[in-house]
C-alpha cells in the first residue's frame, strides 16, 4: 500500500491523527466488543460533565447540540480517514454525542439527586443502545445521509427515541 495521508507507512489507520482521535472518543472505538455500547457510556459521562456545570436550560442545549454538530465534521474527516466505509465501528462520537442530546427532554431537576439520576441515566444508556442497534423509522433512513451527516444522523434518531419514551415514563412516574 503506497503512503497517503489516510494511512502510515505499514498502511494502519491514522489513530493519532485529531478527526480520528476525536471519532473513535480517544480510542473507545477501537475496543473490539461492541464499541458503540462503549460510546454510548462515554455520552452518560457526558452528559454528567454538562450536568456539573450547571449551565442555566438555554446553555445546556446550546452546548449538546454544538458538540453535536461539531460531530458532523469530524466523523466526516475520521471516516475518510480509517477508510472503512461509510460509518466505520470504531467511530463512537455519534453515541457518545447523541445520548446527551436525547437527555435534554427531561428536566434538570429530574436529574439532581443520585437515586434518580442514576436511574434515569442508566435507563437512558439501555434505550439509546436498543434504539441505535434497532434502527427504527427514521434512524435508518437518516443513516443513508452523507458521510458524518448520517454517521450522526441515525443516532440523533435514537436519541429522539430514546427522549420520547423518557418522557412518557416521566409522566407515567416510572423514572
Amino acid at each position: 500500500m503506497q503512503d497517503s495521508p489516510d494511512h502510515d507507512a505499514a498502511g494502519s489507520p491514522p489513530w493519532f491523527d485529531p478527526a480520528v482521535l476525536a471519532a473513535t472518543g480517544g480510542g473507545l472505538g477501537r475496543i473490539p466488543l461492541a464499541p458503540g455500547t462503549f460510546g454510548a457510556a462515554a455520552g452518560v459521562i457526558v452528559s454528567l460533565a454538562v450536568a456539573a456545570a450547571q449551565f442555566p436550560p438555554v446553555a445546556e442545549a446550546a452546548v449538546i447540540v454544538a458538540i453535536n454538530l461539531a460531530g458532523i465534521p469530524i466523523c466526516t474527516a475520521a471516516a475518510r480517514r480509517l477508510g472503512r466505509g461509510t460509518d466505520p465501528g470504531a467511530i463512537v462520537y455519534d453515541e457518545m454525542a447523541s445520548l446527551p442530546l436525547g437527555l435534554l427532554a427531561v428536566p434538570a431537576a429530574a436529574r439532581s439527586t443520585l437515586p434518580e439520576a442514576a436511574a434515569l441515566l442508566l435507563a437512558a444508556f439501555l434505550l439509546h443502545r436498543v434504539f441505535d442497534i434497532a434502527k427504527p423509522f427514521p434512524c435508518r433512513q437518516l443513516e443513508h445521509l452523507p458521510a458524518g451527516l448520517g454517521i450522526m444522523a441515525d443516532d440523533w434518531g435514537a436519541a429522539l427515541w430514546m427522549a420520547v419514551i423518557l418522557t412518557v415514563c416521566r409522566w407515567s412516574g416510572w423514572v
